[in-house]
């Protein structure tokens, strides 16, 4: 009987179950083909070509053992991006909201106050700014801490001179030391590529909370490595054993809320200047946004900043994080759709919903301060006395720095948009408490009409007002530039070049 049937079978049956066997033998190969190639791909690339030095700064040395990660940090090159509130383009914030150079009198962000470009232009926009001045002597202008976070030559400059002499430096003395921009050797360990913290800030302001940095996992690492730099900081010239020396510190000791820091700078009597209109001890924040993001919801569910702003990518068998450190929002479909399913353009509005509302409240709490500055000076011109201006220069003093705590974080009105709203109402209500107050004061002398507010429209203007030299600053920048700049780059070229590159 099955004879019967296999004769009767059609020939072309056994050959399409031929053909189907060859089509799965064939396939099932090809995958097993490709397995092996990714896997040698994979090891093949992670192979280590050149041996790195325990403080090589030069990123380009790093990208011959690591090509893809090298080439996705070049990207930071690009200044192509830019959204309502942030991107990788420069933007000048002083022509964006003029009332902060009003805010800023007295203090040098008055003068410029741009936001950044990728990681690496982070040594040429320090260069540029007129912040930084134009030092043509290396014992004048700023402190060389300001270098901290600018370079990956600052490892390497701290184990050559020693934390406290680092310190204890200016700006200019060591601006040829440090040309590279920051990259890789700022976050990873030379041999093993582990993350690790190389600015002993941080280390120090945890150990202080009770933390040991070296006890931290590699997702908390993902973020403590940001932190090195992302955050509120200060320069401590009375830390025992380094009294003058400009140490970095971060006003962590009470904890990370802006109440908390404002506490930890009131208790110490200090201030980073004093305002020209208004006298106030005036605070500036840096950019707390560690701090800030630490408030959010991301960081409650164990979200990491490289989760989202380094996000993993594949190519062929491998596997990596993308060192084009920028906005989530230029990578939305791997920073974000990993884990949220909404639309890209769902999601977009979500963020630019939460930052134009938390904006909107900012705007409002500049033009309450500045008028609170402008009206402190009528004050004071007309014979107020420091006991009468003491509770009205602390609100201005309270208000300004919960009001900047937001203003300074690097997209906190998206990281913690619920904090980032309840500090602005802080700011406001410290603001409206000192205009009050003023208004009684300058009553009792004979004042009662209206402080006008100034013609701020323009950020030439604002400067005009609070008796900026412009034209003085911008010639010595310019000057610098092109007098010492070369200086600087010629005398690192000549360093770097007694660089050994051992080959593997």
């Amino acid at each position: 009987m099955n004879e019967s049937n296999n004769k009767k079978r059609s020939p072309w049956v056994n050959w399409t179950l031929f053909a189907v066997t060859m089509a799965v033998v064939f396939f099932l190969g090809l995958l097993v083909s490709t397995i092996t190639e990714r896997r040698a791909e994979a090891i093949f690339a992670y192979k280590p070509k050149v041996e790195l030095a325990e403080f090589e700064p030069r990123n380009e040395v790093w990208g011959k053992n690591y090509p893809w990660q090298y080439e996705s940090y070049r990207k930071t090159q690009e200044t192509d991006f830019r959204t309502p509130h942030g991107g990788n383009s420069m933007k000048d914030m002083l022509a964006e909201s003029p009332e902060m150079v009003v805010m800023w009198a007295g203090y040098a962000f008055s003068r410029d106050y741009s936001q950044g470009r990728g990681h690496s232009y982070a040594v040429e926009d320090v260069w540029n700014s007129i912040r930084t001045g134009g030092p043509k002597a290396p014992d004048v202008g700023m402190p060389s801490t300001c270098w901290t976070c600018k370079s990956p030559d600052v490892p390497r400059m701290m184990n050559q001179m020693g934390v406290t002499e680092y310190y204890s430096s200016t700006w200019a003395a060591l601006g040829h030391e440090h040309t590279n921009s920051i990259g890789c050797a700022d976050c990873h360990n030379p041999e093993t590529m582990d993350l690790t913290i190389t600015r002993p800030a941080l280390v120090e302001a945890l150990a202080l909370m009770g933390k040991d940095v070296t006890k931290a996992t590699h997702q908390e690492m993902r973020s403590l490595v940001c932190a090195q730099c992302h955050v509120e900081y200060y320069f401590d010239k009375k830390r025992p054993g380094a009294e003058g020396a400009n140490y970095l510190t971060f006003p962590w000791t009470n904890g990370f809320t802006p109440e908390d820091m404002l506490k930890y700078f009131d208790d110490l009597g200090f201030s980073d200047w004093t305002h020209t209109l208004s006298k106030a001890p005036m605070l500036k924040a840096q950019h707390p946004d560690y701090e800030v993001y630490m408030t959010g919801i991301h960081a409650e569910r164990g979200v990491s900043c490289a989760d989202c702003h380094m996000p993993y990518v594949s190519e062929g068998g491998l596997k990596y994080s993308n060192h084009h450190v920028t906005s989530p929002l230029k990578y939305i479909s791997q920073a974000c759709q990993t884990c949220h399913r909404e639309s890209e353009s769902t999601l977009l509005k979500n963020v630019y919903d939460r930052q134009n509302k938390v904006a909107e409240v900012r705007h409002k709490a500049e033009k309450i301060l500045v008028q609170a500055h402008v009206e402190a000076k009528a004050a004071w011109d007309a014979g107020a006395a420091d006991t009468e201006m003491k509770e009205i220069l602390y609100d201005i003093r309270a208000g300004q720095w919960y009001w900047d705590y937001v203003a300074a974080s690097h997209g906190g009105s998206f990281h913690s948009p619920l904090e980032s709203a309840r500090v602005m109402g802080k700011a406001i209500d410290h603001g409206q408490g000192a205009r009050v107050k003023l208004a009684r004061l300058l009553a009792t002398k004979g004042i009662t009409a209206e402080i006008a507010y100034p013609d701020i429209s323009t950020k030439e203007k604002a400067q005009e007002y609070i008796g900026l030299p412009m034209e003085k600053l911008y010639q010595e920048k310019k000057e610098f530039l092109e007098e010492i700049i070369p200086v600087w780059k010629q005398k690192s070229k000549e360093r770097q070049a007694t660089y050994d590159i051992v080959k593997k």
